[in-house]
């Protein structure tokens, strides 16, 4: 049975709510830096959740070329939301979307 990381999602979100794209990056971190050497799915997918906020902050710094290589770890990751089951998936997908939307208006 998979952990609930509710706590650490709703951080990430309001951090990326209020741009603070290094702290959603920290929020997720918190859960991830402490297993990222396991062969988990889910891990790996927190991981391009991460990306995302890294992608953003470098956005907003002006470092588009290196937002653009964050970005697509993160696109190489968010198939995973379909090759696991965890108490968190809900929350994933709608993470997931959220994410996306952002980007577009970003770009």
């Amino acid at each position: 049975m998979s952990k609930d990381y509710t706590e650490y999602l709703d951080r990430f979100v309001v951090c990326l709510e209020e741009e603070r794209f290094y702290d959603a990056h920290e929020a997720l971190e918190e859960v991830w830096f402490p297993r990222r050497f396991e062969d988990e799915e889910e891990m790996k997918l927190l991981k391009g959740f991460i990306n995302a906020a890294v992608s953003f902050e470098l956005t907003k710094r002006g470092r588009l070329d290196p937002a653009t290589r964050a970005w697509k770890n993160y696109e190489k990751y968010r198939p995973l939301l379909d090759a696991f089951n965890s108490v968190n998936t809900s929350y994933y997908k709608v993470l997931a979307l959220r994410l996306e939307k952002m980007r577009e208006s970003k770009i």
